[in-house]
């Protein structure tokens, strides 16, 4: 028994999850399969006869029509990813492969939907970044952008501060109230401490009860000390209602001035450390 292909092709091509677009030289939609209504939110006879230019995302359209050229002087491009706007105002992300046919006449692409993959991708991304519990800034990011701004400060003769900061017996509110309750504490720091510089400024959490600030472009010591204590009354603010019971505890500050406490990153970092320590051995003979 023998299968008539050429009947089945049109078939097969509208049953496949992706969605299949067949363009004319001028961007004319000829044909669509019926998964475009998935990926678009738009009905076949909804495209056809549109100008496929006319659903790109308007930032995407410079890349996109770059990547058409390419495509009608007969290069293929199978890994090309745009944004197209569904008719719903949706942004979905399209990843493509498409080859233009002089037999037919016109470019055919396969578009895959790969909106969950992209969103995924800059998760990740995020979470290399930033600490998973309080979302600020980690380590890895607080370093890269720490010695950035001293190459900065230094081309620009620039000042800059960097703080040091300790919750103080914070040991005690995990061994009282328990680790749940501390998480929800360092949050809470967190917040206070974003909500005290410019959005310049970067705000890291080092690990543990350790957070770093790092101040750029100041214009005098004055000034950071007026940060400083800025910080200290924020976080010496009574807590909410989702802590309540809860006294908020007080907090050691150690600051470093580039260039006068040090020119480098470890050279601040260890300064700042140091005179954050010093703090606290002060807090515990005053009492």
């Amino acid at each position: 028994m023998s299968v008539d292909l050429q009947a089945l092709y049109p078939k097969l091509i509208h049953l496949m999850l992706d969605t299949v677009f067949v363009v004319d030289k001028d961007n004319q939609i000829v044909f669509v399969s019926d998964a475009c209504e998935s990926l678009l939110g738009y009905r076949a006879q909804e495209l056809i006869g549109t100008p496929i230019t006319d659903y790109i995302h308007p930032d995407d359209l410079t890349v996109t029509r770059a990547s058409i050229v390419r495509v009608m002087n007969g290069q293929s491009h199978v890994d090309f990813r745009n944004r197209y706007v569904r008719k719903d105002g949706g942004i979905v992300h399209i990843l493509w492969a498409a080859f233009w046919s002089e037999e037919v006449g016109a470019r055919i692409g396969v578009a895959r939907d790969v909106t969950a993959l992209r969103h995924a991708e800059e998760e990740l991304r995020f979470l290399a970044h930033h600490d998973p519990l309080t979302q600020l800034t980690n380590r890895s990011l607080f370093n890269d952008r720490l010695d950035s701004a001293l190459h900065a400060a230094h081309r620009h003769q620039n000042a800059l501060a960097l703080l040091f900061l300790d919750i103080n017996d914070f040991k005690g509110i995990n061994d009282v109230h328990g680790h749940a309750v501390g998480d929800r504490l360092l949050c809470a720091i967190a917040r206070r401490l974003q909500g005290c510089v410019r959005e310049t400024d970067t705000v890291a959490r080092m690990g543990g009860d350790e957070f770093t600030v790092l101040l750029t472009d100041i214009q005098s010591q004055d000034d950071v000390a007026e940060k400083v204590t800025q910080i200290i009354a924020t976080l010496a603010e009574p807590l909410g209602a989702e802590l309540a019971g809860i006294k908020m505890p007080s907090c050691s500050v150690g600051v470093a001035f580039y260039p006068t406490d040090g020119e480098d990153a470890d050279t601040l970092l260890s300064h700042a450390d140091g005179e954050m320590y010093r703090m606290k051995r002060r807090r515990s003979v005053t009492g």
